[in-house]
């Protein structure tokens, strides 16, 4: 009984050295209940070097194992590459969903209409004019007009001169085959000019008559001249050269060229030109805005004129279609009427 202490410490300064010795390993066999070999003394200083063990002969390789062939490489695993400039899978993976070249059977990518628009470098010069001319004399004279004249009356002028052209879109629609259409244009102008006051009032809208604005030069792209220049003329502004020829055939049709008095007519034009700038003043904020503004007039522009050369056959797909290329008052053109064209007097 009295060695039993004796004992114990021993036990526990062998564990504690074991731990310390052999770390985890000697631990967890303790713990297990493996019997663990008792240290060994180191040998002696005079003790003879114990050589190394002679190395063996190679194992041989069996022919086998030579004649074996190199597994090839797998297409659809993960390739390293060494480059750095080689493109990963994760890029490769990327570009075969989302590049449409990867994918053949994908449909070609969305060709934008381009303006045709060769005499640039001249149309830039001419629009540069316009708006110098637009900034000193036209938007001031827009302005008072706003300013002073009641907005029921500024609608009364625009119904008076577009009831005007209803004559002139009857007859080229009649021109471009669509009878049906002249006559509601013939049917406004008299339904407007007589219950509407002389044009003041708009009882054909009330009644459910279509307002369609033709010209001949409209009528000379459903005739089949389809792709016109582009050419911006000195104070009129945005033109085709088709256009610019049609306002030719609409010249002599002008109900404004049929007043005799040159001062009543230089009166109604002007103001048929300040009614027109002042619809323009919605547009103002978005051309100020605009990055290349010639581009943009440019672009609606012939973008609203096809549209309206093709009308009726897009009329069903009206609600699709951009404000800008709508059939409305927002947008208007600058009427043959106001051309600065002399009619020629009667001979006595």
């Amino acid at each position: 009984m009295t060695q039993f202490p004796r004992l114990l410490a021993v036990l526990l300064s062998s564990l504690l050295l074991a731990a310390c010795a052999g770390g985890g390993g000697t631990r967890d066999a303790a713990t297990a209940g493996v019997q663990v070999a008792p240290m060994q003394d180191p040998p002696a200083a005079d003790a003879a070097p114990v050589a190394p063990p002679e190395a063996g002969p190679a194992p041989a390789v069996a022919d086998d194992a030579l004649a074996a062939p190199v597994p090839e490489a797998d297409d659809d695993a993960p390739a390293t590459v060494a480059e750095g400039d080689a493109p990963t899978q994760a890029e490769l993976d990327f570009a075969a969903i989302y590049d449409p070249v990867a994918d053949p059977t994908l449909p070609s990518p969305a060709q934008l209409p381009s303006s045709y628009d060769p005499w640039e470098n001249w149309n830039r010069k001419v629009h540069r004019f316009n708006n110098a001319v637009d900034r000193t004399i036209a938007t001031p004279l827009a302005r008072a007009y706003v300013k002073v004249v009641p907005r029921p009356m500024r609608l009364g002028v625009s119904n008076f001169f577009n009831n005007l052209g209803q004559p002139v879109s009857a007859l080229n629609a009649l021109l471009q085959g669509r009878p049906k259409q002249a006559g509601q244009s013939l049917g406004r102008f008299l339904l407007n000019s007589t219950v509407g006051i002389g044009g003041l009032f708009d009882p054909a809208s009330a009644a459910n008559i279509p307002n369609r604005s033709e010209d001949f030069g409209q009528t000379l792209g459903v005739w089949g001249w389809k792709n016109s220049r582009y050419v911006e003329l000195p104070l009129f502004g945005p033109r085709t050269l088709r256009d610019s020829f049609g306002l030719v055939g609409d010249a002599p049709l002008s109900p404004l060229r049929q007043v005799e008095d040159d001062g009543a007519r230089y009166f109604l034009q002007g103001l048929q030109l300040v009614d027109l700038r002042a619809q323009l003043f919605a547009l103002d904020s978005m051309r100020e805005g605009a990055a290349d503004e010639y581009a943009l007039v440019r672009d609606a522009w012939l973008q609203r004129r096809n549209y309206q050369i093709q009308a009726d056959r897009r009329r069903q797909d009206e609600n699709e279609l951009p404000d800008y290329l709508l059939e409305d008052d927002s947008n208007p053109t600058v009427p043959v009427d106001v051309m600065p064209i002399v009619p020629l007097s009667p001979t006595p």
